[in-house]
């Protein structure tokens, strides 16, 4: 059983795509040079993903007003149908679901205190449509379509997104599924109000900035009405994949602004490095002995005395044997705080010890 948590994450990469109607209806009012560089940094992020083999796709989109919007608009839905699809601008959607992993990620999210809705019939439009099409993912490929409220408040927060993220990661791996993770959405945009001409450029910059550092938890840290007057409130739908995708660097950043909307497309496909063990980290049942003799040195001016008298000696009183006697014999806390132990209690002893030897 791997019980390290700075090792195993079930997310193999993911991608976080924009999703804007005129990539398929062409109107003579966009650039074609642009959306063409939006296409083909997206079938990049697509090989990349495809080739890492993922039991299941987690698709995260939101709903522009087609299917929840007054009938019942939960924060978060799953579909767990047999199949999706949809119809946009003369494109036909069909794409198979996962609804067993479905069903069983509905469960594991119940067990950790999110209640998810389920839909075996929602539609498919095109926040969904496009950027699998454009990423080239094709109609078998078993998807885990989660659908996302951003347009109709009260919707859920950045910190809920992120934590739900969080728990559907925590339910892929208790499971033991693999995954790759496409969120849809963004950036900013404003589509049928008198702003939609002037997306907040300068925002979403800010925003990428230390997302392409790999500090995904940042989108957390954007409150309701930061995404409400900058256009970015699909941004919900990134929350959820950083949740889900944790604190990883993109292989890919790119922003590719129109006078309209600020199409951004970040792709992960590396495998997440490795986190260092914390500079402070847990005492280790095998040294605990040493810890505690470090701790007597730090705190108790008898033991100092009496190490001070036959360091060896002390070292052995303390039950020490081995490598831990002698480095503690000869006084080499280096050595020991590289053992694992934690460094404040080795620096603390030789803090004492050397301010006595100095009287």
């Amino acid at each position: 059983m791997n019980l390290n948590p700075y090792t195993f994450h079930p997310i193999l990469g993911g991608a976080l795509l924009p999703h804007a109607p005129q990539f398929f209806t062409r109107p003579d009012t966009e650039d074609a040079a642009n959306i063409a560089r939006v296409e083909k940094v997206a079938a990049t992020i697509g090989e990349q993903l495809s080739a890492l083999k993922p039991d299941v796709w987690i698709t995260i989109s939101n709903d522009h007003a087609q299917q929840f919007f007054l009938d019942c608009a939960p924060p978060f839905a799953l579909h767990v149908g047999g199949e999706a699809r949809g119809h946009f601008a003369g494109k036909d959607f069909r794409y198979a679901i996962a609804s067993e992993v479905s069903f069983a990620l509905i469960r594991e999210l119940y067990r950790l205190g999110f209640d998810p809705a389920f839909s075996s019939t929602a539609a498919v439009d095109y926040a969904l449509g496009i950027p699998l099409t454009h990423m080239g993912v094709s109609a078998d490929v078993p998807l885990v379509p989660l659908f996302v409220n951003a347009y109709l408040p009260p919707q859920p927060s950045m910190e809920r997104c992120y934590a739900f993220g969080q728990a559907m990661a925590a339910a892929l791996s208790a499971l033991q599924i693999r995954a790759v993770v496409m969120a849809s959405g963004g950036m900013s945009h404003f589509p049928g109000t008198d702003r939609y001409a002037n997306p907040d450029l300068a925002f979403d910059k800010a925003v990428l900035e230390p997302l392409a550092r790999g500090n995904l938890k940042s989108l957390i840290g954007l409150n309701e009405q930061q995404l409400d007057d900058t256009g970015n409130i699909e941004l919900r739908c990134w929350a959820v994949a950083a949740g889900l995708l944790g604190e990883r660097k993109p292989d890919v950043v790119e922003l590719n602004p129109s006078w309209h909307h600020n199409y951004a497309s970040l792709g992960f496909w590396s495998p997440p490095v490795t986190a260092s063990m914390p500079h402070y980290p847990a005492t280790r049942p095998d040294l605990v002995m040493l810890t505690t003799a470090l701790h007597a040195l730090a705190n108790d001016a008898a033991a100092r005395a009496t190490y001070a008298r036959d360091a060896a000696a002390f070292s052995r009183e303390k039950g020490l044997v081995g490598t831990q006697a002698a480095l503690l014999a000869v006084g080499d806390f280096k050595a020991i705080t590289a053992l694992g132990v934690h460094p404040l209690v080795p620096f603390l002893a030789r803090m004492q010890i050397e301010r006595e030897t100095k009287k």
